[in-house]
């Protein structure tokens, strides 16, 4: 079950015909990450694709809702930012709400398949603190790494 969340209807009906194409029928669309959030409250979907950019309440500001809102039905609910906006800025602040994967547009069949085999298949571990909720930020293990060791799971490893 996916929910496809765009502003741009034609956007949203290209996500969701490649979608079908990979098999995948059980399909919801939004226009805006309000009705997207009633969606996720009465549906629960086992992945959210997003637009960053809508009005009201962009993809940004949803994410941050679904993960950190004292009554969100799911905030473990995989959640891919596809945007055309794809300077640094914007990928840091879509990471830093507790997006797991983004996709630049225009989106490719490839793109979005790689994306979705992300979420399913390599699960990242999950971390909540007081500035952030979502999932682990790391994508690879560095066995050499010489950097500062802050958390409580490197402390029980004696690496600091």
């Amino acid at each position: 079950m996916v929910l496809v969340v765009d502003d741009n209807h034609y956007m949203r009906v290209i996500v969701s015909t490649m979608l079908r194409s990979m098999g995948i029928n059980l399909i919801r669309e939004a226009s805006d990450g309000i009705d997207a959030l009633e969606i996720v409250r009465d549906w629960r979907p086992d992945v959210v694709i997003i637009d960053l950019m809508m009005e009201q309440l962009d993809g940004v500001e949803f994410t941050k809702l679904v993960r950190r809102g004292t009554d969100s039905p799911n905030p473990y609910v995989p959640i891919i930012m596809m945007t055309g906006h794809t300077d640094r800025s914007h990928v840091i602040d879509a990471r830093d709400a507790g997006v797991n994967e983004f996709i630049a547009k225009p989106l490719t069949a490839r793109a979005l398949i790689d994306r979705l085999k992300s979420v399913i298949n390599n699960e990242r571990g999950w971390v909540k603190s007081a500035t952030y909720v979502g999932p682990d930020r790391r994508r690879r293990n560095v066995p050499d790494y010489k950097g500062p060791f802050r958390r409580a799971s490197d402390k029980a490893d004696g690496k600091f």
